[in-house]
């Protein structure tokens, strides 16, 4: 018997259900860290870039990815840790932006990614290198915090305006 091999399309779409362990409202294909699905004769590839290198999530991810991809039928499957071009919030979706939104956490600011001459610039001034909108009332009056988050890839802020704090998907 020979084993029908699911299509990419297909496969992107399992993959979509995979939540990211550390945020579990979005998936790792919202995350933007699966980069490539393909078949190489009758394996099944795909690579996964992690969100840094030193992301305590990596094998729970590859773990995660793994399981559900082989409940789905897939047999032969390789993954491959893609560590270039590093992973940057400019690859989270549109959708997975708005799902951390409405879980209360601040997405990364558009267009922010990758911007070190600003951060410096911020930095040197005194002033915030973004304006982070509270995810829970909107208001733009917030103040960092913290650096550190409940994760490495988050900041601590709060909103001056309601009060509540909140966490703040830093921009990579």
């Amino acid at each position: 018997m020979t084993e029908t091999l699911a299509d990419t399309a297909t496969v992107w779409g399992w993959l979509a259900e995979v939540p990211d362990p550390e945020i579990p409202v979005i998936s790792v294909v919202d995350l933007g860290i699966v980069r490539e699905v393909r078949h190489e004769g009758d394996t099944l590839v795909v690579a996964v870039t992690p969100t840094y290198s030193g992301c305590p999530a990596v094998d729970v991810i590859d773990l995660e990815i793994d399981a559900h991809l082989r409940r789905r039928g897939v047999a032969k499957l390789r993954l491959e840790r893609r560590l270039s071009p590093p992973w940057t919030t400019d690859w989270l979706s549109a959708e997975g932006r708005e799902k951390l939104r409405a879980y209360g956490i601040a997405p990364p600011v558009d267009g922010t990614a990758g911007s070190r001459v600003q951060a410096r610039a911020a930095r040197l001034s005194g002033q915030p290198a973004v304006t982070v909108a509270c995810p829970r009332c909107g208001s733009r009056a917030t103040e960092k915090v913290s650096q550190h988050g409940s994760t490495p890839c988050k900041a601590a802020y709060r909103c001056t305006a309601c009060l509540e704090p909140f966490d703040y998907f830093k921009c990579i």
